[in-house]
């Protein structure tokens, strides 16, 4: 979408009953460096786009992403030496993009690289640049899944990647134990909100994250979940509507207080 468009889309959702929506660039590759340094630019797409809505949606809640990826020439969430993502140097850039986002007007900062300690700082960076009342959204339980193709495509980071991958940072798929540990370290550095990522494969990690820290608790639908219920509903073989709605509503009933989905529109509308 252009700026306009995802301002006109704002308005739209805002009428709908949506009650955020969350930004994410395609960034051109002139834009695009080793270190994702136009990640911090105030006048980059994000920056730009959040503007536009609050313009046109002012009480629309804006989550902005927090991460490099878009803005890396590698695909990676973070800076690269020597093929290893460095996690602290990292930090320190995710402090800078979350801080210009928050000037931007976003409402909600979502780290979503998976560092260490970067709920910690970003808070501190938001904190002491007098943004005391912003919200850090954390995702503390993403997974190196494959379910994130469609997206990764969208945004350019697959052709960037390679035969490269984020399984370095991101969690293992077969280990649920460790997204509590990722919860709990991310809610004592000052996360106010965590999700987990993606939601239909991980329903029984959402479930065990609502239950055992009773916090806001939010899951992703990610690109893959929705693609392929498109796919086969354009082939025939399901109910788009009805199984998007099911599934939704699966994720809702794993203990999600806030679903990210490609399908919110829709989904709104038919509400009515």
């Amino acid at each position: 979408m252009t700026v306009k468009d995802v301002a006109d889309a704002g308005k739209k959702a805002k009428s709908l009953g949506i009650q955020a929506v969350a930004l994410f660039p395609v960034i051109s590759d002139k834009h695009k460096d080793e270190g994702g340094t136009h990640a911090w630019d105030p006048t980059n797409l994000v920056c730009k786009a959040t503007k536009a809505i609050k313009n046109k949606a002012p009480d629309l809640g804006i989550i902005c992403d927090v991460a490099l990826d878009p803005f890396t020439s590698h695909g990676q969430d973070g800076i690269v030496s020597d093929g290893a993502v460095l996690n602290d140097e990292t930090v320190d850039a995710l402090c800078k993009q979350a801080v210009i986002q928050a000037e931007a007007g976003a409402d909600v900062l979502a780290p979503s690289d998976m560092m260490d300690g970067r709920i910690g700082a970003i808070r501190a960076a938001l904190d002491n640049s007098g943004h005391k009342n912003k919200i850090v959204l954390s995702y503390a339980a993403k997974y190196a899944s494959s379910f994130y193709g469609p997206f990764r495509d969208a945004v350019g980071s697959s052709a960037a990647l390679g035969s490269a991958d984020k399984r370095t940072y991101q969690m293992d798929p077969g280990n649920s134990d460790e997204a509590l540990r990722e919860v709990r370290l991310d809610l004592e550095e000052g996360a106010d909100w965590v999700m987990v990522k993606p939601a239909l494969p991980y329903l029984d990690v959402i479930y065990r994250v609502k239950t055992n820290f009773k916090v806001p608790t939010l899951a992703y639908h990610v690109s893959g979940e929705y693609a392929m219920l498109h796919a086969a509903g354009q082939n025939g073989w399901l109910d788009l509507r009805k199984t998007m709605w099911e599934s939704v509503v699966s994720i809702k009933r794993a203990g999600a207080d806030a679903i990210l989905t490609y399908a919110a529109m829709d989904l709104a509308e038919a509400l009515g």
